[in-house]
């Protein structure tokens, strides 16, 4: 599993939201949440503003916000939902199968995601950006690590009890036959689950180095 932060500029294609906080440049957007609905988009969203008879009158006067409402608002920001038609962004997240983490940051065009998913699902979804010509920045991209899922329940079973016995400090505090005797079994087949999860572990190790 992977993890990329990355800017997405949804002004130079369709976007509502993105094209309204161009003309609010000043204005922070968080878009809160995001409930797809056919060929709609439902959107909560909140946007610190001094602006905020202006912000809403964009919103009530704009022809494809199909429906709008304020849910508070005080000195400082305004909360609201509205309906949308699907943008080119959102379709292109959804065709590479992929779904970022809300809150996201939205300001003068340019939305803030954090997107978790495969190398692969990251990849189409650049690809699409891509094609569609929508300007990114990638801010970070990491590898997360999971050892668990490189194991055998077998090799998962000696690697913690390898832990909990000592066999890792150092000085040992558990030899690889007293780990066999923890375990149940000979010294031989301790030795062979000792070197395929190293192995395993190992190579992942690697593999992650090489992704960065």
């Amino acid at each position: 599993m992977a993890r990329l932060q990355l800017k997405v500029n949804g002004a130079p294609v369709y976007d509502r939201l993105a094209d309204i906080s161009v003309e609010f440049p000043e204005s922070e957007f968080r878009l809160l949440a995001v409930q797809p609905r056919g060929d709609s988009l439902f959107e909560i969203a909140e946007v610190n503003t001094t602006q905020r008879k202006e912000l809403v009158a964009h919103f009530e006067n704009a022809p494809d916000v199909r429906s709008f409402d304020v849910i508070t608002t005080d000195t400082q920001s305004v909360l609201i939902q509205f309906i949308v038609p699907v943008s080119d962004l959102y379709e292109a997240l959804l065709r590479s199968g992929n779904l970022p983490r809300y809150p996201l940051e939205l300001q003068d065009g340019w939305f803030h995601a954090e997107i978790l998913a495969s190398q692969n699902r990251l990849s189409a979804y650049t690809t699409e950006l891509t094609t569609l010509g929508i300007p990114y920045e990638i801010r970070s991209l990491s590898q997360s690590y999971n050892s668990r899922q490189q194991l055998t329940n077998r090799q998962w079973e000696f690697v913690t009890e390898a832990v909990d016995q000592g066999y890792y400090e150092i000085p040992r505090e558990c030899t690889l036959t007293e780990l066999a005797n923890h375990l149940g079994i000979n010294r031989s087949a301790a030795s062979k689950l000792h070197h395929r999860a190293e192995s395993r572990i190992v190579k992942q190790f690697v593999n992650m180095g090489d992704t960065h």
